[in-house]
């Protein structure tokens, strides 16, 4: 253990950017929710409402928890939000181990570090210790947020504990399949599979009530029923679970050789099958789990959106503060909400094409694109090979979107029609979601250091103004800066293909700009 305490202090400079983001866009989800709900459910009839149209609804229920969460307004904002948190947490978790751990170790850094007087296991109990103080500050922030917003002091303390148990899971997690793995790739994809098994276990076990939620971590944190119950028990599971994993990464640590993995890595073929032998078919071959990945999830999620299509006017006339938050109003009850979860849904897509843009910056920070453009491929056939993905990728996610959408509330309208017309409706955002696409390519072009932040900052700018723009009463010129904005919201209002070209040709002349950027500088600078 020679040498933690340094490598901590170094990993916490390493993570200054980055992490403070993580938890503030945790600790900005919850107090959004907790704002809204208490706004929305402020009388105990409203709460009553709220249990009477969701306790039948599976699909809400197998999205959201436990219907015993609704029994008191925290409770109800608990329902509402803790499971994505614990998505924010776990995923903060398992980048910060992976790139601190095996992501090193791939990279050759950790051979480097190792050089020094530094201990075997120093690397891994210091990843785990900031993935620890990480997970302890996400749980005093959301305690702060929560009391902050009022909610009962008890409550909030175990909501952050719940919070903070998820975090601590899938580090222990994130570390053992650390030791299992040659490449950071199998890691993250490894520990995502369980993160996607630990939420459809916990779906399935509300939803039908059957007890699968047992064997979940986002479950787990669920069934202490902050606000309602108080359950302090349910968060001696995860202690232990992360307490033996932790201990079999230790073991694994010193049963293997630095840069091996136990799990030996499958051999490639002889030679590459003629899609890999130019950038194009590079490019789809390096980000085609990725996108799977994100187009299967938009689908689920749109079938989600789609089942509670056909009873959202009663939901509605049971809540009638909802109406403020859809396009429209309550004129057009299911347009109106068909239109807001495509524009969410959306806003995911457009999110999938920010992570496909920074790709490109991270082909060049590892060092993978000079041996690619010491070839005769040129950097316009590189990027354009990339951003192919990128293009295509988007059009894809909402496809998904539409289709997934379009055939859950076809089958509760009996409507087969609402297929194509939902598939549209999603296909509509395409030229704005590009455009955002297109605002990271300029950014890796002209400022490739601070890429990421600026790209992530378009990102949470048109979900704040397409979310939240009259609840912040935002000025006419900062919502007509999103170029979500921009489209109409269709089925809610009527759809008019000028605004859709008018986006186009921005997305194609950022992109034109982008590329004019990357030719001008250095490759990696």
């Amino acid at each position: 253990m020679t040498g933690t305490g340094t490598l901590l202090r170094f990993m916490l400079r390493r993570e200054r950017r980055a992490l403070p983001w993580w938890l503030l866009g945790t600790a900005l989800l919850l107090l959004v929710q907790s704002a809204q709900s208490q706004n929305l459910y402020d009388t105990p009839q409203d709460l009553a409402n709220l249990r009477q149209t969701i306790g039948g609804n599976t699909a809400v229920i197998a999205m959201s928890g436990p219907t015993a969460l609704l029994e008191s307004i925290g409770g109800e904002v608990v329902f509402e939000i803790l499971g994505f948190l614990a998505i924010i947490v776990a995923l903060m978790n398992m980048f910060l181990v992976g790139r601190q751990t095996r992501a090193d170790e791939e990279t050759g850094r950790a051979e480097l570090i190792r050089s020094a007087r530094v201990g075997r296991r120093a690397p891994l109990i210091a990843a785990l210790a900031l993935a620890g103080l990480a997970d302890l500050t996400a749980g005093a922030l959301v305690f702060a947020v929560a009391a902050g917003t009022g909610l009962p002091i008890g409550g909030s303390a175990l909501l952050g504990a719940a919070v903070t148990a998820v975090g601590v899971t899938f580090a222990a997690l994130t570390a053992v399949a650390a030791q299992l793995f040659e490449n950071a790739r199998a890691v993250y994809g490894s520990v995502g599979t369980v993160l996607g098994a630990a939420y459809l276990l916990r779906a399935a076990g509300d939803a039908g009530d059957n007890g699968l939620s047992w064997l979940s971590p986002i479950g787990w944190a669920q069934q202490t029923l902050p606000y309602v119950a108080n359950r302090w028990w349910p968060l001696l599971v995860p202690l232990c679970l992360t307490v033996v994993l932790l201990a079999a990464a230790t073991v694994l640590l010193d049963r293997r050789d630095l840069g091996a993995g136990l799990v030996p890595a499958r051999p490639g073929r002889p030679t590459a099958s003629r899609a890999l032998r130019g950038p194009f078919g590079l490019a789809w071959r390096l980000q085609r789990t990725a996108l799977i990945s994100w187009v299967a999830g938009l689908a689920l999620l749109g079938a989600a959106y789609g089942s509670l299509g056909n009873s959202i006017e009663q939901y509605v006339r049971d809540n009638p503060e909802i109406a403020d938050f859809l396009p429209g109003g309550a004129a057009g009850i299911a347009d109106a909400y068909l239109a807001l979860t495509v524009t969410m849904a959306a806003l995911l897509a457009a999110a999938y094409g920010v992570t496909s843009v920074l790709r490109v910056r991270a082909e060049e920070t590892s060092g993978h694109a000079e041996p690619v453009l010491a070839t005769a491929t040129s950097r316009l056939t590189w990027l354009a090979g990339q951003l192919s993905v990128t293009l295509a990728g988007t059009a894809m996610a909402l496809l998904a979107i539409g289709l997934g959408e379009g055939a859950a509330y076809a089958l509760t309208v009996s409507d087969p029609g609402q297929i194509p017309r939902l598939t549209g409706t999603a296909l509509a955002y395409l030229p704005a979601v590009w455009v955002v696409a297109a605002g990271a390519v300029l950014a890796v072009g002209w400022l490739p250091r601070t890429a990421a932040a600026l790209a992530w900052t378009l990102m949470g700018y048109c979900a704040v103004v397409a979310l939240f723009a009259d609840s912040f009463d935002l000025p006419g010129w900062a919502q007509r800066a999103s170029p979500l904005a921009h489209t109409p919201r269709v089925p809610a209002e009527q759809l008019t293909l000028t605004p859709l070209i008018t986006l186009g040709a921005i997305a194609a002349t950022l992109l034109a700009l982008g590329y004019t950027g990357l030719r001008r500088r250095d490759i990696s600078t």
